[in-house]
């Protein structure tokens, strides 16, 4: 990793806090601190990370992500610790049937990977749960509706 790498994360999750409603511009609007608390890590982390002294540990960045609402995947990826190569996405539900010994991802993880909101989270998976067929219908016949 280099400091450019650290310099675009950065400047990235910068953005995103802010667009997510943590002032973290004035020394006396506590986002930095009311971020921590959110995300449960030390605001010293929060403070290096703005900083540009350091890249949070593995953890930090977990908690970060959900806090702020996007992948870790994502986190990680814009950190430059790994690439797109090293953390591929599942295949995306209705791309392929799941053929033996394949599962399907889970709405939890179509949450991740389509990048859903904590705050719209909760509403996007009751939503898309309508969709599935119940547990114990198993699997359906044919494709997608047309084919």
């Amino acid at each position: 990793m280099t400091a450019s790498d650290l310099d675009r994360f950065a400047a990235w999750i910068e953005d995103l806090i802010r667009r997510r409603g943590y002032d973290i511009d004035s020394p006396r609007g506590g986002g930095k601190s009311r971020l921590a608390d959110e995300a449960g890590v030390h605001r010293a982390a929060i403070t290096r990370l703005l900083q540009r002294q350091s890249m949070p540990d593995l953890e930090t960045t977990r908690r970060l992500a959900r806090v702020l609402g996007v992948p870790v995947r994502d986190m990680l990826i814009r950190s430059g610790r790994l690439t797109e190569e090293d953390l591929p996405l599942p295949p995306l539900p209705g791309a392929a049937p799941a053929g033996p010994g394949e599962r399907r991802l889970t709405l939890e993880e179509a949450a991740d990977a389509l990048g859903v909101p904590a705050d719209r989270r909760e509403m996007f998976l009751r939503v898309a749960g309508q969709f599935l067929p119940p547990p114990d219908a198993g699997p359906r016949g044919g494709g997608p509706a047309g084919d």
